[in-house]
């Protein structure tokens, strides 16, 4: 995991060693004045050697100086480089996640999922840039204090080093539980970010059932443990923070009583007992800088896990290693002996379920709810992976196709149709993002939508809002038929893509749809059972499978459950 996190250096390398370099001689600086200070006051200022005095405070100056700009280094550039790691981080987490099959989704919140892609990656961000360098910087401050300090005066020196053990000795002791406590605060805050998404996303459906008062009981349970899981960090900060400071003063009155007796008794010079004051200071200064490092290490280390839980997974549906490119799709399907269940489910959706469709021919699937009318139509673009028996596309197993090629090939209408915020030439580009935009005006004019974009004043170039908010069920549908249009796929999915549309807006895009089925192997879903009159093969499904099969005319002689839903219907 911390290999991996490391990995991401490797194109910032230049920064990297520009960012501690920087820190190395800034570090030198600090550690110098000391030393300046001791020739002060045991030397120059006896002496009264006034040019001395004068020529070293100008050197300093001037390396103050200098000191700002390396610091401007540290702290803009190293900043930079930890923004830049966290890009690339981002990148491959949302490369990732796009490459996750439809059962992470399932089982994961669309908030925890933003909260890994954002704030995580924030938190590991500044570790990314301020760790190593506060750690390069306390480690040089801490070692070249201490064994200045062994030169200057062994006795002092063997006082800082116990309480150098003690402080470290503590901080790491303490560090498990702060680990807990910001694991915890990350979890909370995933967990509170998925409720907000999921209030905001369905405002419209809490004011018009009235549950505002429901929701906000919802969100104040998760409020409340967001609250109780920062306390207990806090409680654990506290205890660290409060503990070390202590030792930190018990340090500081230890060396002054000891120091003060040191040269009370005339076994120290007043310039060795200063500077080794001021050495002491620099080493609990590199302690402070690493408890607070600590801090910041587990905090970055909750969000590397999280980050490189993702990384890991390896998806159920893959390439095969020698994959065959569905170039030429024919369009003809089978499903043999074809089973199938939901992961972390005993029941079976489908089982031992078998039938073809050949080149160019539509079919209907009719049941009812629960059958695996939409299972069969993800099942074909494996989206899902068959649990028994194969699906073949043009007599060859769909798991030795390219996954690229073979969804290429494959159409959808929903009945839920996402429009993604943006244009309705965007959404509409979605079919094929390299299309022109003639391509785009003549997939909406088969889809029936161009004369309702011509309307709007601003055209294609009309926003849709927030999952399409300004725009009907009926113009959402076409929006996605135009897009189908623009794919111009070999095979097409309607999966209830008019049963939410009242009559007149159905028989709009019916005809739309039968436009965009010719000359295409379609699989219709379907309870308006007046979308099924005009293709080649109705199947009826049950529990059991496959309950009768024949066309319209067919099956409705055989006076049988399609022909009673007919006629309850009709």
């Amino acid at each position: 995991m911390i290999k991996k996190f490391i990995s991401y250096y490797k194109n910032h390398v230049g920064l990297f060693i520009l960012d501690m370099f920087s820190a190395l001689l800034i570090a030198g600086l600090d550690l110098l004045f000391p030393s300046v200070t001791k020739k002060y006051i045991d030397e120059y200022i006896p002496d009264k050697n006034m040019k001395m005095i004068i020529m070293v405070a100008v050197i300093m100056l001037s390396l103050y100086l200098f000191k700002i700009l390396l610091q401007v280094i540290v702290n803009y550039w190293g900043h930079i480089m930890g923004t830049r790691i966290e890009h690339d981080m981002r990148a491959d987490l949302f490369k990732k996640i796009e490459t996750l099959n439809f059962s992470y989704f399932d089982e994961n919140k669309t908030g925890m999922i933003m909260n890994r892609l954002v704030a995580d990656l924030r938190d590991i961000a500044e570790m990314a840039h301020h760790v190593p360098e506060d750690i390069f910087i306390s480690v040089i401050m801490l070692f070249g204090s201490l064994s200045i300090l062994f030169i200057y005066d062994y006795r002092l020196f063997l006082v800082a080093l116990f309480f150098v053990i003690l402080l470290l000795t503590y901080s790491f002791i303490r560090r498990k539980a702060m680990l807990r406590g910001f694991r915890k605060v990350r979890v909370e805050h995933a967990e509170i970010n998925s409720q907000i998404e999921s209030s905001i996303g369905g405002i419209r459906l809490t004011h018009s059932f009235t549950n505002e008062d429901y929701e906000y009981q919802k969100f104040q349970q998760n409020n409340a443990r967001y609250r109780e899981s920062w306390c207990n960090a806090y409680r654990a900060m506290t205890i660290f923070v409060t503990g070390n400071d202590f030792i930190i003063n018990v340090f500081n009155l230890s060396i002054l009583v000891f120091g003060g007796y040191l040269l009370y008794t005339g076994n120290i010079l007043a310039g060795t007992l200063f500077a080794s004051i001021l050495y002491i200071n620099y080493t609990i200064q590199p302690i402070r800088r690493l408890i607070n490092s600590i801090q910041q290490i587990q905090t970055g280390l909750a969000g590397i896990e999280r980050f490189y839980e993702i990384m890991k997974m390896n998806p159920e549906i893959n390439n095969p290693e020698k994959p065959i490119y569905l170039d030429q799709c024919k369009g003809q399907i089978t499903f043999k002996n074809v089973g199938f269940k939901y992961q972390n489910h005993e029941k079976y959706v489908l089982r031992n379920f078998n039938f073809s469709i050949k080149r160019g021919q539509s079919i209907g699937l009719v049941g009812e709810t629960g059958v695996g009318k939409t299972t069969i139509s993800q099942l074909i673009p494996r989206f899902y992976d068959v649990t028994d028996g194969e699906i073949l596309i043009d007599d060859v197993n769909i798991k030795h196709y390219d996954l690229h090629t073979l969804r290429k090939n494959i159409g959808h209408v929903q009945q839920d149709v996402y429009i993604f915020f943006g244009t309705i030439k965007d959404n509409i580009l979605y079919g094929n993002p390299k299309a022109t935009m003639d391509e785009v005006i003549e997939a909406a004019k088969k889809a029936k939508i161009h004369k309702f974009i011509m309307t709007l004043e601003n055209g294609y170039d009309t926003l849709t809002g927030e999952r399409g908010v300004k725009l009907s069920g009926g113009q959402k549908q076409r929006i996605a038929i135009a897009r189908v249009f623009l794919k111009d796929p070999a095979i097409l999915i309607l999966d209830e893509a008019t049963s939410s549309l009242d009559n007149i807006t159905e028989r709009k895009i019916q005809t739309a749809l039968e436009e965009l089925a010719k000359g295409r192997t379609s699989i219709i879903i379907a309870h308006r059972l007046s979308t099924l009159k005009n293709v080649h093969d109705i199947i009826v499904l049950d529990e059991e499978g496959i309950k009768e099969r024949g066309t319209h005319e067919e099956l409705m002689t055989q006076n049988g459950y399609y022909a009673n839903l007919h006629k309850a219907i009709f």
